[in-house]
């Protein structure tokens, strides 16, 4: 395909996709290719999936049939999660032309090359036991903070997740390749990353040179800390089971990680959690959070949560509530659970009304809001370093302090990427 000049790309679910997705453009953007909004007439189109929820599913398809009524002409490419699980129900979508899956979707430029507008979909994907590479992966939408993909895929068999058949087995980049990334992006002037991936803390697993690696999460966080150029470095999301204390213990003492946790629960209830094949029960998580506020009483700490996972009762999902009432945690992620094909979770009843799962989920989106507005009142009267994104939104700014509280402020040119030390209020 010689005559196709822009691209335009929408994506769904984690920050891990947005990371990958940024890295897909730079490889188009150096094809030759001029990246234009998702909202704007493009000659490609490339949505990338999530399957997380039912949502992400349907949303696809609504994108695909808007995309159809403003640019019936235009190749759209389907990549992700969803296309790796559902690659032939994808190709079925009137509108879409080429299905990336998990192996592929880097080597979008050569599919694109090769695709003309079609009456039938092509499919460029493999079994999951097959993906093994690790693809670096990194998002660059302002100069302020980049989200790393330093880890890909789940070895976990989590009872309500398709993310190991959309993604494989866990693999990761090196300790040397990612320091190195890490220096790329300080000379072009980023200053806090985010690090991303599927299993964060199952880091250092992965074939390297046909060789297996001995490396770990607590390495590279080490290694990053004696890295000079970037202020400030975040760990998305870890599993509590793989929050060691010497991980803890270092972030306490860090000049350069952020007191700053987001640590998946999923559910407070011992029996649910067995259910769901997770890997701790709730003491676990008591625990890790306990050590975190005597580490680190200012440290701000999210939750994910599921409601209405099957066989949830009301007592059960109490004891969810309860939990998550008395923990010292700071905002809460809360998910509707919805039925994925494949998973085992499906085997599993009685089935929670979903009236009843819409309840429970306004009910902790309420202990959320709780929680966000108590962490906060805690630290008025504090003065904490903000780091001020770049962007003039209505003539104000936003930025974050370490611990994650936002601040908006009217703009100055002069705090644009900056590190403002700032009094909360």
């Amino acid at each position: 395909m010689t005559t196709a000049k822009t691209v335009a790309f929408h994506t769904l679910g984690c920050k891990l996709n947005f990371s990958e997705t940024s890295t897909i453009g730079r490889l188009l953007e150096q094809d030759g290719f001029i990246k234009t909004d998702f909202e704007s007439t493009a000659d490609v189109y490339v949505i990338n999936t999530c399957s997380v929820t039912d949502n992400a599913d349907k949303e696809c398809r609504h994108l695909v049939r808007r995309i159809q009524r403003r640019a019936p002409e235009s190749r759209v490419v389907i990549t992700g999660c969803y296309a790796q699980l559902k690659p032939a129900e994808i190709a079925n979508i009137e509108g879409v032309d080429l299905v990336l899956g998990a192996a592929e979707k880097f080597n979008i430029v050569h599919h694109l090359k090769e695709l003309t507008k079609g009456n039938s979909a092509k499919i460029c994907s493999c079994d999951i036991e097959a993906v093994n590479t690790f693809h670096p992966s990194y998002s660059l939408t302002d100069r302020t903070r980049t989200f790393l993909k330093v880890q890909d895929g789940c070895d976990y068999t989590c009872a309500f997740c398709t993310i190991p058949m959309a993604r494989g087995k866990s693999r990761s980049n090196s300790v040397e390749n990612v320091i190195a990334q890490v220096r790329e992006l300080a000379a072009g002037g980023v200053r806090e990353i985010v690090l991303t991936g599927v299993n964060l803390g199952d880091f250092g697993k992965g074939l390297e040179g046909g060789k297996k690696k001995e490396e770990s999460f607590f390495e590279l966080v080490q290694a990053l800390e004696a890295t000079a150029g970037i202020d400030r470095y975040r760990i998305s999301s870890i599993e509590p089971n793989l929050l060691s204390n010497e991980i803890i213990d270092f972030v306490a003492a860090s000049k350069k990680f952020m007191p700053h946790f987001h640590i998946p629960l999923q559910s407070g209830s011992n029996e649910i959690l067995g259910l769901m094949r997770r890997r701790y029960r709730r003491e676990l998580y008591a625990e890790k959070v306990q050590r975190i506020k005597e580490k680190m009483p200012h440290c701000a700490i999210g939750v994910d949560v599921i409601v209405g996972f099957p066989s949830e009762t009301d007592p059960l999902f109490q004891e969810t509530y309860d939990f998550l009432h008395a923990l010292d945690v700071s905002y809460l992620h809360v998910f509707t659970y919805s039925e994925r094909p494949q998973t085992s979770a499906l085997d599993i009843q009685p089935v929670v009304p979903v009236h009843v799962r819409n309840e429970r989920n306004k009910s902790l989106r309420n202990l959320s809001h709780k929680k966000q507005q108590y962490f906060h009142a805690q630290h008025i009267g504090q003065t904490r370093p903000v780091l001020f994104e770049i962007f003039n939104r209505n003539g104000y700014m936003d930025g974050y302090t370490d611990n994650y509280i936002k601040v908006t402020t009217p703009f100055r040119e002069d705090w644009k990427n900056e590190i403002v030390n700032w009094e909360l209020r």
